[in-house]
């Protein structure tokens, strides 16, 4: 649990001081005295003010953290307080300081995921399993063993990317070429009819009921038991084992669970040794477990032999891929929300806080790979979520600024109110909505 907090702490609070810093930065650029920068909430533990006068301060709650700006020039305000005002600023200064916010938070996705790509991770190999009968792949007569290369002519290098390019086919439907490659380097094509299907939290794995699973990895042998029937057969660590009997391609839970069931038999392996097929033949033996039960030993530590592949870019591609993974990930959420507005994508995909430190901690455990991926997909979706055209949100600012805009002059100050409780009531409902959701999956 502290830990979980403590990753949502840090994602939460690292992802909204970026977003202040980047309305600072712009209002500084347009000459906006700044009064305060606050690093957190609440309390001030520690502060101290620039040449400036701008007072940093460090609070107790690191929650992100907020800049106060001057809004309007004080009574009796020399001609230079006045200029330095927000409000005496023009419209498209305004409109500049207010979007650099979400902006902020875009860069920065842009700039992780350029260093995701950079530093290189290591991903499962997209190589396609069986298709289940009667779904799309099965249709379309999908080859198991085939490695996808691309999905509608963009390049895939593994499972991770293959599954990302096509959710926003399986969520919306149609068809989708696939280019794959089999074990001798052959090219084809698959034309994919795809059913449209709606994204809900408890409904199965799309990509799955399309047809499309990860081939199973190969039992490998992980540690032999020293005195054991694999010792005395010859068996190595490193072996993978390609064959049991008659079973072909067995995996680590299929020749577990066939060995168990030989006790005191003979069996033949085939096995993988530096690029070699070798067969061995070996003597299974009966061991009683606590319960008394008597199931069958090979003696070996038994693993699954993912083909796993390096994702890495150079400096360049790596800021190319930034881009366009940020981009993709914009459009394809603001899609999402359009589609829940129409009720084609179910609204208890909406998750609000609690779901998101358990999101944060999971990635966290997994690796500062996956956390980074996580740091990523919540700054766009802070900065997407900012530049709606709801009031009380940067991109209701700018709401009325398009207005001012198109009327030359601002809106009344009635009816700016009236558009910030609209929108407060609008804030309102998304945050119990997202905090029943959390609660539904966190008891369900």
């Amino acid at each position: 649990m502290l830990f979980t907090l403590l990753a949502f702490a840090v994602a939460i609070g690292l992802l909204v001081t970026i977003h202040e810093l980047g309305h600072y930065w712009i209002a500084r650029r347009c000459g906006v005295h700044i009064e305060r920068f606050s690093f957190g909430f609440g309390k001030v533990l520690a502060k101290y003010t620039d040449k400036r006068g701008c007072e940093w301060a460090f609070s107790a709650l690191p929650l992100g953290g907020y800049v106060m700006m001057r809004n309007q020039a004080p009574l009796n305000a020399t001609q230079a307080e006045i200029d330095a005002s927000f409000d005496n600023k023009t419209v498209w200064q305004r409109a500049a300081i207010t979007v650099a916010g979400p902006v902020a938070n875009l860069i920065l996705a842009v700039l992780i995921y350029a260093l995701i790509g950079l530093v290189g991770t290591q991903e499962p190999a997209a190589i396609l399993g069986q298709p289940a009968a009667d779904t799309p792949a099965a249709y379309a007569h999908v080859q198991a063993g085939d490695t996808v290369v691309g999905v509608n002519d963009k390049n895939i290098a593994s499972w991770s990317q293959f599954r990302w390019q096509m959710l926003d086919s399986l969520s919306t439907g149609g068809v989708v070429n696939i280019q794959t490659q089999d074990a001798l380097s052959n090219s084809r094509t698959y034309e994919i009819d795809l059913p449209k299907a709606q994204i809900k939290p408890d409904a199965p794995d799309l990509l799955a009921e399309a047809g499309f699973r990860l081939a199973m990895p190969h039992a490998k042998v992980q540690r032999i038991i020293e005195g054991g029937a694999a010792e005395a057969a010859g068996l190595l660590a490193g072996d993978v084992i390609v064959g049991l009997n008659d079973i072909p391609e067995p995996s680590a839970n299929d020749f577990v669970s066939a060995v168990q069931n030989l006790a005191g038999q003979t069996v033949q392996l085939q096995i993988l040794r530096d690029g070699q097929r070798l067969s061995i033949d070996a003597h299974v033996r009966a061991e009683q477990t606590p319960e008394g039960e008597q199931v069958g030993r090979i003696g070996i530590l038994v693993g699954a032999d993912l083909p796993m592949v390096t994702v890495r870019y150079g400096p360049l591609d790596s800021v190319v891929q930034g881009v366009s993974r940020t981009a993709d990930t914009f459009w394809l959420s603001l899609k999402m929300i359009a589609r829940m507005v129409t009720g084609d994508v179910s609204v208890k995909n909406i998750s609000g806080p609690v779901s998101i430190a358990d999101y944060a901690g999971q990635s966290a455990r997994i690796g500062l790979a996956s956390y980074l991926h996580f740091l990523a997909l919540i700054s766009v979706s802070i900065g997407l979520l900012n530049l709606l055209p709801i009031p009380m949100l940067d991109g209701g600012h700018l709401l009325y600024y398009a207005v001012e805009v198109v009327r030359g002059r601002p809106l009344s100050e009635k009816w700016q109110n009236h558009g910030r409780r609209i929108g407060l009531g609008i804030l309102a409902a998304l945050m119990m909505l997202a905090f029943v959701n959390d609660f539904v999956r966190l008891f369900s």
